[in-house]
């Protein structure tokens, strides 16, 4: 296991889609900075922090428990997005991009998920 969250590959992955999703609120009406531009920074920020806690917290079910809150935040912010889409803040491709990353990261969190299952699990056997 990674001895700091930073070295883990899907903190880094999703560290990344947090930077352009900072960047992608900026862009957006100034009657959205405390509605969508907030949720949608607070849901990026939660995938980050949840599996930073998650990390810190030295015991393998707990740290999957805060690894499903990322997830759930991740696909928050996918529907954010899509909002954000339905508003026409942004086009069917950026939206579509980000969708892709959240898919990597997504898949990326679900890996890290069933290796801290299986790492659980082999040291209650």
């Amino acid at each position: 296991m990674a001895s700091n969250f930073e070295d883990l590959e899907v903190w880094k992955a999703c560290r990344n889609l947090r930077k352009e999703i900072s960047l992608l609120v900026k862009t957006f009406p100034i009657e959205e900075k405390y509605r969508l531009n907030d949720q949608l920074i607070r849901a990026s920020r939660s995938v980050t922090a949840n599996i930073a806690e998650g990390h810190g917290r030295y015991h393998y079910q707990e740290n999957t428990q805060f690894c499903r809150h990322a997830r759930g935040s991740l696909t928050e912010v996918l529907d954010h997005l899509i909002c954000a889409f339905d508003e026409t803040y942004i086009t069917e491709n950026i939206l579509n991009d980000f969708r892709l990353k959240i898919e990597i990261s997504m898949k990326m969190l679900n890996g890290y998920i069933a290796y801290l299952q299986k790492q659980k699990n082999s040291t209650n056997t």
